[in-house]
C-alpha cells in the first residue's frame, strides 16, 4: 500500500504539527498507510509539547516533486557478472531491451552490457580463451555433467579438428587447456593423461569408462553436449562471463532524482536506457524516457492550511486527496473531487477530534494530549476570537482522557514558546510567518504569541530594520509583525514602511507608529488578514 504524506504549512506551529500526527494515527486506524511530516523547523512551543508528551518529532519533508521512484520503470532488470554472455543475450532478446545492467554479489551496479557490444565481441574478436563457470557451460551447451571438480573454468580453447595421430604428436595440452572434440577416444585418453582443465564432448559422443576413471584421478572436468562441433564452436564464446563485454562508462540516474532533471539529461544524451540506482549504488531497474508518462504521483493530505504558497514545494506535481483546515479557502486546486473538511473553529485539531468520534475510533492518551495542545495553542486558551463552543467541548473531553490540568499546561506551553534565547531577529520574525497573495499583492504576516512582549518592544529599532530588509529583498508589498501579548489579549504592531498606509486603513488609525498597541487584536486568521483583505480589494 502506497504511503500517504500528511503535513501542515511551511512554518509549522503546534496546531499544524500535532494535527499531522493525530490525523495520521486516525487514518492508519482506518486502514490507510500514512505518515506525518513537517515542512520546516518546529518552534519552541511545539518542541516543548512533543518533549512533554514523549512524542517523536516528524521527519522533515523537502518537497513532493515527481521523482524517478514515482515512475513505473522496469524494476529488477539486471544480471549478475557471473552470468554468461548468452544469458544476457537471451534476456535482452526476450524482454526487448537493448542494454542490461550488470551487478556484483551485493547487487551493486558495476556497468552495463548492450547488444551492440555483444555483436562487436563476436565479430571482431579472435576468441580462443574461456573464463566462465562449469554451470554456464552446462546451461549454454545444454550439457550433461560427466565429471565436475571446478566451479570456475578458465583456459585456452583447443579444437581437435585434425587427424588423431597428428594432433597427439603436434599439439601440447596442459591444465590450462579446454578441449572440444567428438568421441575421438585416443585424443580423449591423451588429454586426460595431460590433465587438461576441461573436455567438452560434442554430439553426445561416448566416452570410455576407463577414461572416466583416469579423468577422476587427474581431476579433469568433463561435459557432454548434444550439439555438434559447429554449433558448439559458435556457442562456447557465449559461455564466457558477461563482464567480458561490460561497459563501465554508463549514465545512471538516482531513484530520488527529479523527473524534470532526468528529462533534461535524456534529451541531451539521447540514450535508450538508464540504470536506476539507490543511494547505496544498488541497481533497481532500467528507466526509459517513455516511462515519464507512466507515473504514480505522491498522495498528500494537507492539514491546517490549503493555500499553495504556504504548502510544500512541488505541490502541483502531487495528488491532494484530502484537506483538513480551519482557515479561509485559498489557492490550492485539484484535478478531481476530494474530501475537503473546512470548519470555522479555532483549531484543526478540533476538526480531527470530531473525526475520531464520527469514526468511533478510541482516542489514546498520547493522541488526546497532542490534540489538546494544538487546540489550546491556536485558541490561546480560549482567548482568541476564533474560539468556538466546539473547541471548548473538545478541550474538556481531551483533558479528561489525557488526565491533564489544561490551564496549567497551557501556561507552561506559552512560557516555553515565548523564550527567545539564542534566536536572531530574523528567526523570531519567521518563527510563525505566513505568505498571502491578496489582489496580486505579496503580503507577509508574522505573529509571535508571548507572555513577555517587552523582549521585543525593548529592541523595536532592530526588528524594524530586519523587517525593512526582508521586505526589500523579498519584494513584499505588505510586511507586518504582530507581537501578541497573551496575558493582555492584544498585539503590538511592527511593519515595513511601505505597509504603513494599508495598515492604517486596515485598523482605522489616523497615524500609525512602530510598536502601536492594538487592543483585542490577537487572531491573524479572523482579525488581521480579513482587515487587510478588505482594504487591498477596495484599492
Amino acid at each position: 500500500m502506497r504511503e500517504i504524506l500528511i503535513f501542515g504549512h511551511k512554518k509549522p506551529d503546534t496546531d499544524a504539527v500535532t494535527a499531522a500526527i493525530t490525523l495520521s494515527y486516525l487514518k492508519n486506524r482506518l486502514g490507510l498507510n500514512t505518515k506525518p511530516y513537517i515542512l520546516g523547523n518546529i518552534n519552541n512551543e511545539t518542541k516543548f509539547v512533543l518533549d512533554y508528551f514523549g512524542i517523536k518529532e516528524p521527519k522533515y519533508l523537502n518537497d513532493v516533486k515527481l521523482q524517478v521512484r514515482d515512475l513505473n520503470y522496469d524494476k529488477n532488470v539486471s544480471m549478475s557478472l557471473y552470468n554468461s554472455i548468452y544469458d544476457g543475450y537471451t534476456y535482452m532478446t526476450e524482454h526487448e531491451v537493448s542494454s542490461l545492467p550488470i551487478v556484483n554479489e551485493s547487487n551493486k551496479f558495476i556497468g552495463a552490457v548492450s547488444m551492440k557490444e555483444i555483436v562487436k565481441y563476436l565479430v571482431d574478436s579472435n576468441i580462443m580463451s574461456l573464463h566462465t563457470s562449469y554451470n554456464n557451460l552446462i546451461n549454454v551447451l545444454n550439457g550433461e555433467e560427466i565429471l565436475k571438480f571446478d566451479d570456475d573454468i578458465s583456459g585456452e580453447i583447443v579444437f581437435a579438428s585434425i587427424k588423431s595421430t597428428t594432433f597427439i604428436e603436434n599439439i601440447k595440452l596442459d591444465s590450462n587447456t579446454i578441449l572440444v572434440l567428438g568421441d575421438r577416444h585416443s585424443i580423449i585418453e591423451y588429454a586426460v593423461n595431460c590433465g587438461v582443465k576441461l573436455i567438452i564432448i560434442t554430439g553426445n559422443g561416448n566416452i570410455k569408462e576407463e577414461h572416466i576413471e583416469l579423468a577422476k584421478k587427474n581431476k579433469v572436468n568433463i561435459i557432454k553436449t548434444p550439439f555438434l562441433s559447429y554449433k558448439t564452436t559458435r556457442l562456447i564464446p557465449l559461455t564466457n562471463y558477461i563482464d567480458i563485454v561490460l561497459n563501465k562508462n554508463i549514465i545512471t540516474v538516482d531513484d530520488k532524482e527529479y523527473v524534470n532533471e532526468f528529462t533534461n539529461i535524456a534529451n541531451k544524451t539521447k540514450k535508450s536506457n538508464y540504470p536506476v540506482l539507490n543511494k547505496k549504488g544498488e541497481c533497481l531497474g532500467i528507466l526509459r524516457l517513455s516511462h515519464i508518462h507512466d507515473k504514480h504521483k505522491k498522495q498528500v493530505i494537507l492539514v491546517d492550511h490549503n493555500e499553495k504558497e504556504q504548502s510544500v514545494d512541488g505541490l502541483e506535481e502531487a495528488d491532494i486527496i484530502e484537506i483538513i483546515d480551519h482557515h479561509k479557502i485559498g489557492t490550492s486546486s485539484t484535478s478531481v473531487p476530494i474530501n475537503f473538511r473546512n470548519m470555522p473553529v479555532g483549531s484543526t485539531n478540533t476538526i480531527i477530534y470530531k473525526m475520531y468520534r464520527e469514526n468511533n475510533i478510541e482516542i489514546p492518551v498520547d493522541m488526546a494530549s497532542l490534540m489538546l495542545a494544538g487546540i489550546l495553542s491556536d485558541t490561546l486558551l480560549f482567548k482568541s476570537p476564533t474560539t468556538t463552543i466546539d473547541d471548548k467541548f473538545a478541550v474538556f473531553n481531551l483533558a479528561d482522557i489525557a488526565r491533564i490540568d489544561y490551564v496549567n499546561f497551557a501556561k507552561k506551553m506559552f512560557e516555553a514558546g515565548s523564550s527567545l534565547i539564542g534566536k536572531t531577529t530574523e528567526e523570531i520574525i519567521f518563527g510563525d510567518f505566513k505568505n498571502f497573495n491578496i489582489d496580486n499583492k505579496k503580503v507577509g504576516v508574522s505573529q509571535l504569541s508571548t507572555t513577555n512582549a517587552g523582549d521585543i518592544l525593548n529592541n523595536i529599532a532592530e526588528y524594524v530594520d530586519t523587517l525593512e530588509y526582508i521586505a526589500r529583498i523579498n519584494e513584499y508589498d505588505i510586511l507586518a509583525f504582530f507581537v501578541t501579548d497573551i496575558i493582555e489579549e492584544g498585539s503590538y504592531l511592527l511593519y515595513s514602511e511601505n505597509s504603513r498606509e494599508v495598515l492604517e486603513q486596515s485598523f482605522e488609525l489616523s497615524e500609525l507608529k512602530q510598536g502601536f498597541y492594538l487592543d483585542g487584536i490577537i487572531s491573524r486568521k479572523k482579525q488581521i488578514i480579513p482587515k487587510i483583505v478588505d482594504v487591498l480589494e477596495k484599492k
